[in-house]
């Protein structure tokens, strides 16, 4: 990975403690991270949460000197580790997330506010005003508040850098029907009633400044399972499917959520494994055995085996050019994706970079120094960014 084409990197993820300290189990390695970042001409800074570290968020900021101890902890890393900045990705306030999250359904947003504002303040006494960045990982929705989302986010805008949109992951094995993992639009009735758009769209509303929200874009796909053959009905991407997760890619392995208390694949598919696995023999082919559809409405590809009935919902070049336009069309900051080390021969990211005049964001699970943290979240530059 080509560090000096992002403008940021995000190295996630640290999680916090009961007591508002946090842990970061690379930490041996994040002082070389850093350096190779910095050495890129990027800005190094450092996710803390998660959707597996987001469990103690709520209880944290509400008790004083747990927060007290968690800010102190965010200044000390980044200090320690010459960060630019603390990257918040709680999944997600006032909601349950996973199944292991404390929540109040209340008090959270507000919460999370007074405490965004206390950091702001913080981060602004030890290093000189606005000299650190604060930013955050956030859902489709804003944040709620008593099961309905803020109609005015506007306060957090006044102390927080970017607002990354997490604009994927929207239809899956979660759903009785097969739909797009990041669609662009979607079809009134069939699916997660989410897209790339609706999510831009209800930030701004909720008047977050465009120049301060960042489109989050999936270097990686879904895979499920129809329940019959969906190539008898290909202009329909919204079929029955079973809840038995299929095999992604040769990544893919089983593993273990301790809150539910399951064992299961993922059935993700990086992009460089449907490429390098040869499911697509080129960008925009399906190799035999497969076929590559394309959504109108979704704008997004899609891959249907039916000898094995799985389906493949992913994003690819062109699809992400259309992100890329409408996002620019709308004044967002740039592109957040997850994640960089998902790429293929810079496919993906080359897509990114038709961006007007404007760098991109993005993530990866691959250190620049080799065997160290487990996520770096980057923003590409376009040509002609310094």
């Amino acid at each position: 990975v080509d560090f000096a084409k992002y403008t940021h990197l995000n190295i996630a993820f640290a999680i916090p403690k009961d007591d508002g300290s946090i842990t970061f189990d690379d930490s041996f390695s994040l002082p070389n991270a850093v350096k190779a970042i910095h050495g890129s001409n990027a800005k190094a800074l450092l996710s803390v949460g998660g959707w597996t570290g987001s469990n103690l968020f709520s209880p944290i900021i509400k008790d004083a000197t747990k927060s007290a101890t968690f800010l102190a902890s965010m200044v000390s890393l980044i200090k320690t580790n010459d960060l630019d900045g603390i990257d918040l990705d709680w999944e997600y306030p006032g909601k349950q997330g996973n199944i292991c999250n404390v929540f109040d359904k209340d008090n959270d947003t507000p919460s999370y506010l007074k405490f965004l504002q206390q950091l702001r303040k913080k981060l602004d006494a030890e290093f000189g005003a606005g000299k650190k960045l604060i930013t955050m990982a956030v859902g489709v929705a804003p944040f709620e508040v008593g099961g309905t989302p803020s109609a005015d986010v506007s306060e957090f805008a006044k102390v927080v850098d970017y607002a990354h949109l997490m604009l994927y992951d929207i239809n899956g094995i979660w759903n009785d029907v097969t739909g797009p993992n990041a669609p662009m639009d979607f079809v009134q009735g069939k699916g997660m009633q989410a897209s790339f758009k609706s999510g831009i769209t209800a930030w701004k509303v909720a008047k977050w400044p465009a120049e301060q929200l960042t489109a989050g874009i999936a270097f990686y796909g879904r895979s499920t399972t129809a329940t019959a053959d969906m190539s008898t009905d290909p202009k329909n991407q919204y079929q029955p499917q079973s809840k038995a997760i299929p095999q992604g890619d040769k990544e893919d392995a089983s593993w273990t959520d301790t809150c539910a208390g399951t064992t299961s694949l993922s059935g993700q598919w990086q992009w460089k494994h449907l490429r390098d696995q040869g499911l697509l023999s080129s960008p925009d082919t399906a190799a035999s055995g497969w076929t590559r559809y394309w959504d109108d409405v979704s704008q997004t590809p899609w891959l249907f085996n039916p000898s094995t009935k799985i389906y493949i919902s992913y994003d690819d070049p062109k699809s992400l050019k259309a992100k890329v336009s409408y996002a620019a069309q709308q004044g967002l900051a740039g592109a957040m994706v997850w994640t960089i080390n998902m790429d293929y021969n810079g496919e993906l990211l080359d897509a990114l970079r038709t961006w007007p005049d404007t760098p991109s964001i993005s993530h990866t699970s691959e250190a620049p120094c080799g065997d160290g943290p487990d996520e770096v979240a980057c923003s590409p530059k376009s040509d002609d960014s310094s």
